[in-house]
């Protein structure tokens, strides 16, 4: 899913004020394409932004979603693919997993929340929470619930009375760091609520804008990531291929702290080919909270700029990855890349 393709579909329809479905994944079993907390937004139309399931199910949603914007009602769907002998709808998908997706109708009159909401935090820099509830319970509608970012509630279709216990389930899960569905009970009822966890949209810092830098910038695109191209040579930035960057940067690589905030960024490229800037930039680096520095070239270059920068490598110790991107055998920019850019989604996701 790229959270920034659906926030563009969002806001160009929503801007017609059309209604949307959001149809978000509550639970999964053995293997399936997306998992709990996934989403996707689907218009009257039936076009829709997202993918859940790969391209087999979406057709069926899109369905859904018309009864859904029709009856103004929200569903709950299990699709199983488990079974072997079952050609779901003849087309054989033989994913062997379970998934359910609930979907929930959108429009202007209760401002497109929760996505509104949603669409708007994942710009920001702190992980949330969307609980919301799955069946009729206490008086409340299904889709009613609470977004839970730091200390904050944002309540959509909810009571007050109702806003602690299911704030309390969301902010429990955020902790946790889990999506799922889980139970809350309101007054004397226990109601089933699908909890969302979501992160902001990674943001990567490219350091170099030669020839190279441009696949890296079109694979974050593609991710769904903000990037920034920045170098200290006018005519690099100017020579054109970085028009899909968030912005570019022409600065010394010795002021790059004071142009830009590096606590915004997630995730950093150095790749000048200019050994003092690159110098510059892993010095500025070292003291941002940038959780993964990624370093172009040999090992011996990598130990010699490590060298020169002294006590500032300490501070980028289990950070630094020189040379940067996984071994995956490849030659010239795309393959070099792609190895780059798997490497950091492997960081985002906490694998190793």
């Amino acid at each position: 899913m790229n959270p920034r393709r659906l926030e563009a579909f969002y806001r160009e329809r929503s801007d017609r004020g059309e209604p949307l479905v959001l149809a978000t994944v509550t639970e999964t079993r053995g293997s399936t394409y997306s998992k709990a907390g996934a989403h996707m937004l689907i218009g009257r139309d039936g076009i829709f932004q997202g993918m859940l399931s790969g391209g087999c199910l979406e057709g069926d949603l899109a369905i859904r979603a018309a009864a859904v914007l029709e009856s103004g009602i929200p569903q709950s769907v299990t699709y199983d693919l488990s079974d072997e002998n079952d050609d779901l709808w003849g087309l054989g998908v033989g994913c062997d997993g379970l998934l359910r997706v609930f979907l929930q109708p959108l429009d202007a009159r209760d401002g497109y929340e929760p996505y509104a909401s949603v669409a708007s935090l994942q710009n920001g820099r702190e992980p949330f929470a969307v609980a919301t509830m799955l069946e009729d319970k206490a008086g409340l509608p299904a889709g009613a619930g609470v977004i839970v970012v730091g200390n904050e509630t944002r309540p959509f279709g909810l009571a007050s009375a109702e806003l602690e216990a299911l704030s309390r389930v969301a902010a429990t899960a955020r902790d946790k760091g889990s999506s799922g569905v889980e139970s809350a009970t309101l007054g004397e009822d226990s109601v089933d609520v699908m909890i969302a966890l979501l992160r902001p949209v990674p943001r990567l810092l490219i350091l170099g804008a030669g020839l190279d830098a441009e696949p890296v910038l079109r694979f974050g695109n593609e991710l769904g990531w903000v990037c920034t191209v920045a170098d200290h040579r006018p005519g690099y930035l100017e020579r054109g291929g970085f028009e899909s960057a968030e912005q570019t940067v022409c600065a010394p690589a010795a002021e790059l702290a004071a142009t830009l905030d590096l606590d915004d960024y997630d995730l950093a490229i150095v790749m000048s080919h200019h050994l003092v800037s690159d110098q510059a930039y892993l010095e500025a680096l070292a003291d941002s909270a940038v959780g993964y520095v990624g370093l172009l070239g040999p090992i011996a270059r990598r130990e010699r700029l490590v060298g020169a920068i002294g006590a500032a490598a300490e501070r980028l110790e289990g950070r630094l990855h020189g040379p940067a991107g996984l071994d995956i055998g490849g030659r010239g920019p795309g393959a070099i890349a792609l190895s780059i850019v798997a490497a950091m989604q492997m960081q985002l996701a906490g694998k190793t």
